[in-house]
């Protein structure tokens, strides 16, 4: 996709990649909606871009994707729109709590499904939905295991949307690794291959503006992960028991 002059939700702006995403591609041309649940942060980034209409929104809520879909359908229809949204709470799987366990689903797995039912009436014919997975979702790992296995039902969710949505809708699949966010400072590792949310940008950016249906980065920790995929279980389950 060329960006310039296309108009483009991001949902997710009000920190992280999703705002990183937001400069990147506003340097690129395109026309911002930005969405988050918080409004402050998305009219600051709006005065620091010169641009944007800012969109309150919680993907959880259907109720409020259906109230944003009226706001940004009055302005007409969208080119692109993308999802950052995610909860991220690690630790062993006995210190889980439920609330915030159901929260995590609700917003890493539903919220993503409501936001793709949205597309079919937002979206101009070709336009493309933009949904992040994780790196995390290739395989259960430690300390990480709801969030995996979120991660890992988003990636099969988009590789059915890929093929639900073809022609119409040209759907894409973001796999990130590290980077240096609000939600990675929880970790209490050595992050391998970490990376500041604008290099992940412009990755991104530079991902959409072509043809292949997943950008994940940094290769050096990708490629390992999606080797770990295919290793017999007796090899695969040892290296992450010694993670």
């Amino acid at each position: 996709m060329d960006f310039n002059g296309k108009r483009i939700w991001i949902v997710g702006a009000s920190s992280g990649i999703g705002q990183a995403l937001a400069r990147e591609l506003a340097r690129r041309g395109a026309r911002l909606v930005l969405s988050a649940r918080s409004v402050e942060p998305l009219e600051t980034l709006a005065t620091e871009l010169g641009q944007g209409e800012v969109v309150p929104v919680d993907i959880s809520d259907p109720e409020s994707l259906d109230d944003a879909r009226g706001e940004i359908l009055a302005n007409g229809k969208l080119d692109a729109m993308i999802t950052t949204a995610a909860l991220y709470d690690p630790g062993h799987v006995d210190q889980i709590e439920r609330d915030s366990a159901r929260k995590l689903v609700e917003v890493n797995l539903l919220g993503t499904l409501w936001f793709a039912q949205a597309a079919k009436g937002l979206l101009r014919e070709g336009g493309q939905l933009v949904i992040f997975g994780s790196v995390a979702g290739y395989f259960g790992l430690p300390k990480g295991q709801l969030y995996s296995a979120s991660k890992a039902a988003v990636i099969n969710l988009v590789e059915s949307l890929r093929v639900e949505y073809a022609p119409e809708i040209d759907v894409r699949l973001i796999s990130p690794g590290f980077v240096n966010t609000r939600l990675t400072e929880k970790n209490d590792f050595d992050m391998p291959f970490v990376m500041e949310p604008d290099a992940a940008a412009r990755r991104i950016a530079d991902g959409l503006a072509g043809s292949a249906f997943e950008t994940h980065f940094p290769r050096r920790l990708t490629w390992g992960l999606k080797l770990l995929q295919r290793l017999p279980y007796r090899l695969s389950l040892w290296v992450t028991g010694r993670m």
